[in-house]
């Protein structure tokens, strides 16, 4: 067992797995629990450093030779299948190269709260799929680290707009409807905090919209233990990929606040806007996500649930086949029983 690993237990030496509902680590052999800082400073009292050299070549990557999903673990967190594709030829190797996330969300749900999250979608649902309800596939339940970039900005900018206030009034027989048409032009500064751009190109952002927001008063300084008993994708969309859509979605925010700031006319149409980003600032953090993919007909069916505020999404098919065959059964029953019933009266 490699001794630079910052989570092992002061009391049995055993290995320490991150407790979501106790914000702390627990021992799963003598039971103990201990904060971060207890951890850390047993450590660092036994010797042991957290330089990146010696972090980073305890822990695992996981390439998938499918989808090319690089998953990250901790030496005693095993990867059997690819959370994306289901794909099980999957390498394993050092980790190389560069991965430094600043800050890390920790979980708060586990996964036995996911897994009865994923259940109680199925209740009332008679006709899902067997896969969906075998206990081989839930328990595959995974708790992922997603990568993402939070970019703060600070724009300047000026709206020009066209305004027109239309009046109408009647004379006699006759309408009449009279348009004014005003240059209008809204300015100021508005300065954006936690700009959050997906650094997964696998992770649907429809999904990730879906479980948002996550509270980023939760943000805590990164410590690979979180790692402990859980995934994490290494970031596929590069800083300055992030900062193009990240300045992109701090410009439409900006041109619509100026644009709803512009009041007392019919109608209001955008002419031309400019926005100067002054000063910026990004950081590289880690969003905890409970995931579950089936494949279901060759399709694969994703049920996510945010690992800090329990928020979900799930999509369970319908068997149709199933349906079907229920439906038909019922039509049959009917039949029959109004035929004998019919029977019935014909012999009375």
């Amino acid at each position: 067992m490699n001794e630079a690993l910052d989570h092992k237990c002061p009391s049995c030496n055993a290995i320490l797995k991150y407790n979501p509902h106790g914000d702390n680590f627990k021992c799963e052999y003598c039971k103990s629990e201990f904060t971060l800082e207890e951890v850390t400073d047993y450590n660092k009292k036994r010797g042991n450093t957290l330089d990146k050299e010696i972090k980073y070549k305890d822990l695992d990557m996981y390439i998938c030779s499918n989808c090319g999903a690089k998953i990250i673990t901790d030496e005693n967190t095993s990867a059997t299948s690819c959370v994306y594709c289901k794909n099980t030829s999957i390498m394993r190797d050092k980790l190389i190269g560069e991965f430094s996330p600043q800050y890390i969300i920790p979980f708060k749900n586990t996964k036995e709260d996911a897994i009865n999250a994923f259940k109680a979608l199925g209740k009332g649902k008679p006709f899902i799929p067997k896969d969906f309800k075998r206990v081989e596939n839930i328990n595959e339940m995974s708790g992922v680290y997603i990568p993402f970039w939070l970019y703060d900005f600070s724009v300047d900018g000026e709206l020009e707009a066209t305004g027109n206030r239309v009046t109408s009034w009647k004379s006699g027989n006759y309408r009449y409807t009279k348009t004014d048409t005003y240059s209008v032009t809204r300015g100021g500064n508005i300065s954006f905090e936690k700009i959050p751009t997906d650094g997964s190109k696998r992770f649907e952002n429809d999904i990730m919209n879906s479980i948002e927001p996550f509270d980023y008063t939760g943000l805590k300084k990164f410590n690979f233990s979180y790692l402990s008993g859980f995934l994490s994708e290494k970031y596929d969309v590069t800083k300055d990929e992030a900062k193009a859509e990240s300045k992109s979605r701090a410009e439409a925010s900006f041109v619509d606040s100026m644009r709803n700031d512009i009041r007392g006319y019919t109608s209001v149409i955008n002419k031309t806007h400019k926005v100067t980003f002054n000063e910026e600032k990004s950081n590289y953090v880690l969003l905890p996500v409970w995931m579950l993919n089936i494949k279901y007909k060759d399709k694969i069916y994703t049920f996510a649930m945010n690992g800090q505020t329990g928020k979900l999404i799930g999509n369970i098919p319908v068997n149709k086949a199933k349906a079907f065959f229920t439906w038909l059964g019922l039509v049959i029953l009917i039949f029959l029983i109004v035929y004998v019933i019919n029977y019935a009266w014909v012999i009375l």
